[in-house]
């Protein structure tokens, strides 16, 4: 059964930072593209950021600039740090990785920036 568990979430002011870990456990042959999506109250998920096995990287416009995602493939978990939060960063993320050929999605973790 594979998991992904997110942390890292939490309360904010407005030009702090952030940085989200989530880590894929399992039974796991193989991790392609994972990624961090974001579901703010009322509105629908939407991509940040996602990155390749290989490194290559694409963002949100909203998150370019700001947020950085990487990946440590030896430990299965996929980062984002963010800087310089605005309040309508506030949302739940999610990750999100394509392990042995399926999707999968962690539950979620709450960011919250004050303004």
């Amino acid at each position: 059964q594979v998991q992904l568990v997110e942390s890292g979430g939490g309360l904010v002011q407005a030009g702090g930072s952030l940085r989200l870990s989530c880590a894929a456990s399992g039974s796991i042959f193989s991790i392609g593209t994972m990624g961090w999506y974001r579901q703010a109250p009322g509105k629908q998920r939407e991509l940040v950021a996602e990155i390749t096995s290989l490194g290559s990287t694409r963002y949100a416009d909203s998150a370019k600039d700001r947020f950085t995602i990487s990946r440590d493939n030896s430990k299965n978990t996929v980062y984002l740090q963010m800087n310089s939060l605005k309040p309508e960063d506030t949302a739940v993320y999610y990750c999100n990785g394509l392990i042995n050929g399926m999707d999968y999605w962690g539950k979620g973790t709450l960011v919250t920036v004050s303004s």
